[in-house]
């Protein structure tokens, strides 16, 4: 057995429940997806995935439904075979009431998987909801999508599994310096002047040495203002971001400006971003204007 040890999610459930929806949503927390995987499928997937380690995934979230086959019996069968990797899957099974889903369909428009000239619509859904019932009994969570939003279904999955919990899984932070004399880049959703920090621009020895250096880095933080600031504003941004993440927000994108991007906005850019990447964000780095100073 492989050492690698990763986490697995099985999404399943009622067609038009909303299982696309929420493979969607496991794909921006950081998981690696196949949606209508046959569940004969799941194992070699599975070994797959271990052999190559990607560190660059949280885990592997997997939809699977009853156009696959025996969807019962070749799960049994996947489930045992992940036993044996000492893998257990968390199985999320998704569902709504008749209505929502016939209410679903009509507004797609798509055709239901069991639907056929002897089955109609209304039929197809009981038939599934008969076909699943063993399946539903044993799985980790069920949720009941009729009611629900995007955020909705992601809250809901935040608040019943512990792994979902991270406040900063999913949100994806851009930190972005720039200069105020090239224009505020239009994408920035938080904007902070740092012109009132120390002007290396003003020293010989830094004139023409960048915010990314650690001497430009000590002159602009060392003095009781920047200290001050730059204690303050981590606090602030490691206290706001999981605000944004619990309300669903999955890109952030923080400017951070002073006169020409060259010294204090790309010092300040590179300690949140040292920051953000040591409390576990999905942090990215850009110096907008950096080679314009």
């Amino acid at each position: 057995m492989l050492q690698k040890q990763i986490l697995v999610v099985i999404l399943t459930g009622l067609s038009g429940a909303g299982k696309s929806t929420a493979l969607n949503v496991f794909e921006d927390l950081g998981f690696f997806c196949v949606d209508g995987l046959p569940s004969g499928m799941v194992d070699r997937l599975v070994h797959l995935f271990q052999k190559e380690n990607p560190g660059n995934y949280r885990g592997l979230a997997l939809g699977i439904d009853v156009r696959q086959g025996d969807l019962l019996r070749d799960w049994e069968r996947a489930r045992l075979q992940l036993q044996e990797r000492g893998l257990r899957p968390q199985v999320l099974f998704l569902e709504a009431s008749p209505e929502k889903l016939v209410q679903r369909y009509a507004e797609t428009r798509r055709p239901h998987p069991l639907a056929s000239s002897e089955l109609g619509l209304e039929q197809a859904i009981r038939k599934e909801m008969e076909l699943l019932q063993p399946l539903r009994q044993e799985v980790d969570l069920i949720l009941d999508t009729s009611d629900f939003t995007l955020h909705d279904l992601r809250r809901a999955l935040q608040r019943n599994w512990r792994f979902m919990k991270d406040p900063s899984l999913g949100l994806r932070v851009h930190v972005l310096s720039f200069g105020y004399k090239y224009g505020v880049p239009r994408e920035a959703d938080l904007i902070f002047d740092l012109r009132f920090l120390p002007n290396p621009h003003f020293e010989q020895e830094f004139k023409e040495v960048s915010g990314k250096s650690e001497a430009v880095r000590n002159y602009v933080f060392q003095g009781d203002i920047g200290r001050d600031f730059k204690q303050r504003f981590l606090d602030f941004l490691l206290y706001i971001l999981p605000l944004y993440a619990r309300e669903g927000r999955y890109r952030l994108a923080i400017g951070l400006g002073c006169t020409g991007g060259f010294h204090r906005s790309v010092a300040t850019a590179e300690e949140v971003f040292a920051v953000l990447k040591g409390e576990g964000y999905n942090a990215s780095l850009e110096h907008r204007h950096l080679e314009l100073g």
